[in-house]
């Protein structure tokens, strides 16, 4: 059980990062302009970056620490322009008086290219979706860092277009669009993340954000290289488990978080290094958190333990690399009781995952191919629920073999590159305990493609996907109380083309239309009775379909030096979209409430919206918000579990290597609900945060305080199934601290 920090300690630690930000660098000699630039995502040193003074035409470079020396300038206002052919230009204005002497720190963001299911680092120029997904849909650096939650649900709350679904702080799962459940796929370094967090709201993701270098949204095209469900999207972390690039020297990051709502705190170490000539990665990361304070009190059996480690390791050649990890995740966490349906002292969760990656990717000598790369990756998850008196009600075990085959290519035929290739997944699925749900195994075959093509001011972007499923429990039986239970087997596919028209340097209009496609899961397919830490009473349906869905989107993307604005309106269509549906029925037996499982034809529609302004130098202007309506066709009916109107409002102020902003989160009403699903209200939140960046030598401190939730207001969370018990988290300090060596 977790045992809280003292107040003395609490005191002293929140103490010593509010005096951090008062922190003065050594100054360089009068005169002198001194800098260093940094990586955005990883805060290592750049070297050989260009840095150009516009108004004299004068230019310097980037030493091997990353660090350059303007030498007397005289005072006024400078433009510096800082190129390098791996990284994001980036414009600074700088002012100097007669007396100023200034040490700055920059920071450069990488160029991404998507090839295959890794990201990497490439010197070719990339195109307009590319730098519009890097500017909107991906979290990294310091935006990353000052996000970072215990859960990866609680990273990404702030994020356009994204809601989250939650049973408790532990088992939080983010939601796209109003679309959940595995419509939304988690993955790791482009491997799919396993574990049952996409079946139920019980269930946590197996991912530590902690250690995560950046995390990608993706949606359209390339989201059909990872699975069929355009509509719903991909959340990839990339935190480069395996090494794909030679290793020089030792480097590390060492982290530290805690935060006041829960006592929780959590400590951090990763490191990179050669030896022997091969590349290694390790990363040890433990946390724990109380039960969350809100409002209106402790939410009882919240609490959480946590520990991974992970182990990686390369060989890197000029050609490609050839790799392998493994990484132990252990969780136990708490699922809050108290509302109808639920245990009164809540239930407990217990469960691992030991995860094996092999992943390569070379380059071919052949003409137009670019690259092949295979990955193969095994898993072993295990997941027990525990009443309050210790018994056993539900036990999970899953064994899990994916990986896939692929190849890029440059231009070819009318595509200027492009990636084939082909996967598979084969589970084995063993349930035990108080659960009726079969014991099964599943397998898929796909094969994708993926395109893309710039022509004048025009860029385009297609992929199609086919999928063979076949789903068999362990045993059949045809006079089930539920149907039909057999083997079922599936032949689905699915589209996606995008179009960008770039009407002049600053504005690009698009649109994007595809054809989704999902199987039902086992537990959609075979349930028959009740599942302990979900509070419910599930009633499978072996006749589902696959669900299939035709969606559209018109976006407008504006963007200047000072200015981005981004608006995007979505329609989509799907039949036989499979949801649990609250029949209005008790298991007076268990006093559970009835859950049907049924596939019927529904369409979600809405808009994004995000606008960023550079007010002045130094202050910024950040507003976002996103509506998702969900309804039944033909009858109108509100669909369950659709996210209200939320938005976001923020003001930074920015100084050199100091940031400082408060931000207003706030939702309208939701009163467009299903039959037994309450409505909730409004809110408006305050919250504020703070940044400091300290270099010494060769490395990089990076201090984030957040205070959440300022004012302590009571609000509810409309995708929490315990909002009914208590609001979400009150007031809570955030402190965060990552050293780069």
């Amino acid at each position: 059980m977790f045992s809280p920090l003292s107040s003395r300690q609490v005191f002293l630690t929140v103490g010593l990062v509010l005096l951090l930000p008062l922190t003065v660098l050594p100054l360089s000699p009068d005169g002198d302009f001194t800098g260093k630039v940094v990586d955005a995502e990883t805060n290592k040193p750049i070297p050989d970056v260009v840095v150009r003074i516009e108004n004299l035409d004068l230019t310097e470079k980037t030493s091997a620490t990353g660090e350059f020396v303007l030498t007397r300038l005289k005072g006024g206002t400078y433009t510096l322009r800082f190129l390098h052919v791996g990284y994001q230009e980036v414009y600074k204005t700088i002012r100097i008086s007669d007396s100023t002497n200034l040490n700055y720190i920059v920071l450069l963001t990488p160029r991404i290219f998507n090839l295959n299911e890794v990201v990497v680092t490439s010197e070719h120029s990339h195109d307009r979706f590319e730098d519009l997904a890097d500017e909107t849909q991906v979290l990294k650096g310091m935006e990353l860092q000052k996000d970072l939650g215990l859960t990866l649900a609680s990273t990404l709350k702030n994020e356009t277009g994204i809601a989250i679904r939650s049973m408790g702080p532990a088992p939080a799962r983010p939601v796209i669009r109003g679309l959940g459940s595995d419509r939304v796929t988690l993955s790791e370094d482009g491997n799919k993340s396993t574990d049952l967090s996409g079946t139920s709201p019980d269930h946590a993701v197996t991912v530590e954000p902690f250690s995560i270098e950046r995390v990608e949204v993706i949606r359209g095209p390339r989201s059909l290289m990872y699975n069929s469900t355009t509509i719903g999207g991909v959340i990839n972390m990339v935190r480069h488990e395996i090494p794909q690039e030679k290793l020089l020297d030792f480097s590390g990051i060492a982290g530290g978080y805690f935060e006041s709502a829960s006592l929780g705190v959590l400590g951090s170490l990763v490191t990179s290094f050669p030896l022997s000539g091969l590349n290694f990665r390790t990363e040890y990361t433990a946390k724990k958190a109380g039960n969350e304070m809100t409002p209106a009190g402790r939410l009882k059996n919240s609490e959480s333990d946590n520990q991974s480690w992970s182990l990686g390791t390369s060989w890197v050649t000029e050609t490609g690399f050839i790799g392998a990890s493994y990484r132990d995740y252990q969780l136990t966490y708490g699922i809050p009781g108290g509302f109808i349906g639920a245990h009164p002292n809540g239930v407990s969760i217990e469960m691992s995952k030991q995860t094996a990656n092999l992943k390569s990717r070379f380059s071919t000598p052949l003409k137009g191919l670019e690259t092949i790369q295979f990955h193969v990756t095994a898993n072993d998850y295990r997941h027990k629920e525990f009443e309050s008196d210790g018994s056993l009600g539900a036990d999970f075990l899953i064994r899990n073999v994916n990986g896939s085959l692929q190849a890029s290519h440059d231009h070819s035929f009318l595509f200027d590159r492009g990636n084939f290739g082909v996967s598979f997944d084969i589970r084995d699925f063993k349930i035990g305990g108080n659960v009726y749900t079969p014991s099964s195994q599943s397998g898929n075959l796909s094969a994708f493609v993926y395109e893309a093509r710039s022509a004048g001011n025009w860029s385009f972007e297609g992929a199609f996907r086919s999928n063979l499923d076949r789903i068999q429990p362990d045993k059949e039986k045809s006079d089930s109380r539920i149907g039909n239970i057999r083997v079922r087997e599936f032949i689905t596919w699915a589209f996606s083309l995008s179009a960008l028209y770039q009407v002049n340097s600053d504005l690009s209009a698009g649109a994007n239309l595809s054809k989704s496609s999902r199987v039902p899961t086992i537990e959609e397919l075979f349930s028959e009775g009740p599942h302990l830490a979900a509070y419910s009473y599930e009633i499978g349906n072996p006749e589902l379909k696959d669900e299939s869905g035709l969606g559209s989107e018109l976006f407008l993307y504006f963007k200047t030096e000072s200015l981005s604005f981004l608006l995007t309106g979505f329609y989509n269509r799907l039949t036989h979209f499979i949801l649990p549906k609250n029949t209005g029925e008790i298991d007076w037996r268990l006093i559970l409430p009835k859950y049907q499982m049924l596939g019927v034809n529904a369409e979600f529609y809405g808009f994004e919206s995000e606008l960023k302004l550079d007010l002045t130098d130094n202050l910024k202007f950040q507003s976002s918000i996103s509506q998702t309506i969900g309804k039944e066709t033909g009858s109108g009916k509100n669909l369950p579990s659709i996210p209200p109107v939320k938005g976001q409002t923020s003001a930074i102020w920015t100084e050199d290597e100091l940031e400082a902003g408060l931000t207003a989160d706030y939702a309208f009403r939701q009163d467009r609900v299903d039959e037994f699903e309450e409505p909730t209200n409004g809110y408006l939140v305050w919250n504020s945060h703070l940044q400091k960046t300290l270099t010494v030598g060769n490395s990089v401190t990076v201090f984030s305080l957040s205070a959440d939730n300022l004012l302590n207001t009571e609000y509810r969370n409309h995708l929490s199934r315990i909002k009914s018990i208590l609001p979400e988290t009150g007031r809570n300090f955030r402190l965060s601290v990552k050293y780069y060596f």
